[in-house]
């Protein structure tokens, strides 16, 4: 089998080089240097053994790199499900996170993802699980932090006034 070859004109070595310093990535960025290996001459067996993909992807890249151009090489927008929390809902759920939980009419103290799936539910009748909530609560800037306990130090009235009201007996001693 013969190797591979890139004839398309506007992929030079030059302009990979100047794509790699503009573009992130690690996988644009493997493209690239898989693109300026096939300049080079390398087949596309060793270049696919050198970054461990499989061979095939190499021979689409010069494939897609031949037909579009250096532009191929870029990540392209992939298919997925749609977000579920729009743009409004977002800001109103960062809005509300500012807030007591208790002030929009739900019974409880801090926000968690329970609470945000609830409160999701209510006003907007979106529906999501606790971790995507979790997630969501982190993406837009909070922190889900657990109550820190404190112990209340008795003081000798708290004592006295607590002794005298377990009394079982009127007048008789605690033990």
């Amino acid at each position: 089998m013969r190797a591979l070859t890139v004839t398309n004109q506007a992929v030079t070595r030059e302009v990979l080089l100047r794509m790699a310093e503009r573009v992130p990535g690690a996988w644009v960025g493997l493209r690239i240097a898989a693109m300026l290996l096939v300049l080079e001459g390398w087949r596309s067996t060793d270049i696919a053994r050198l970054f461990d993909v499989a061979r095939w992807s190499v021979v689409k890249w010069i494939r897609r790199a031949n037909e579009e151009g250096v532009s191929a090489l870029e990540d392209r927008k992939r298919s997925g499900r749609p977000c579920r929390l729009s743009l409004e809902i977002r800001r109103d759920l960062e809005r509300a996170l500012q807030n007591d939980p208790k002030q929009l009419g739900l019974q409880r103290n801090r926000w968690d993802g329970v609470v945000v799936v609830e409160y999701l539910r209510r006003v907007h009748g979106v529906r999501l699980r606790v971790r995507q909530a979790q997630r969501w609560i982190r993406r837009l800037g909070f922190s889900l932090r657990r109550p820190i306990y404190r112990y209340v130090q008795a003081t000798s009235e708290g004592v006295e006034e607590f002794r005298q009201t377990i009394k079982k007996t009127p007048g008789g001693e605690t033990k």
